[in-house]
């Protein structure tokens, strides 16, 4: 059994979308195969719909620990150079390069610290 976030992940759209259509709140690995085998009328408007500027879903992972997450990207959210968890030292990710100015943004998905790298 999947989660209906797990469903809305691998559909590659917003999980309220999801729900507004009915996808249930726990499913079959079989029923998401069918619906991405043979994907509904909303679904299929909703890839057409797709600008590509922005994913629906990003998945992050840790630079230090590996854990990985899930989440909707912001619109404030820079590229990341690193993202590292929130109970990380930022002494265990590399220094900046030379030349090189860094900012860190807190609350990047449920856990993350996103750390962005930028030339002067």
């Amino acid at each position: 059994m999947i989660s209906r976030r797990d469903a809305a992940i691998a559909l590659d759209v917003p999980l309220e979308m999801a729900q507004r259509h009915g996808i249930p709140s726990r499913m079959t690995e079989a029923q998401l195969a069918d619906i991405l085998d043979n994907p509904p009328q909303w679904l299929l408007q909703s890839r057409a719909n797709r600008t590509g500027k922005r994913p629906v879903w990003v998945h992050l992972r840790c630079d230090v620990c590996g854990y990985t997450e899930a989440a909707r990207p912001k619109k404030w959210w820079p590229e990341f150079t690193y993202v590292s968890c929130n109970h990380h030292s930022p002494a265990d990710i590399p220094a900046p390069a030379p030349g090189c100015v860094r900012s860190e943004f807190d609350g990047v998905g449920s856990r993350f610290v996103g750390i962005s790298d930028v030339k002067v």
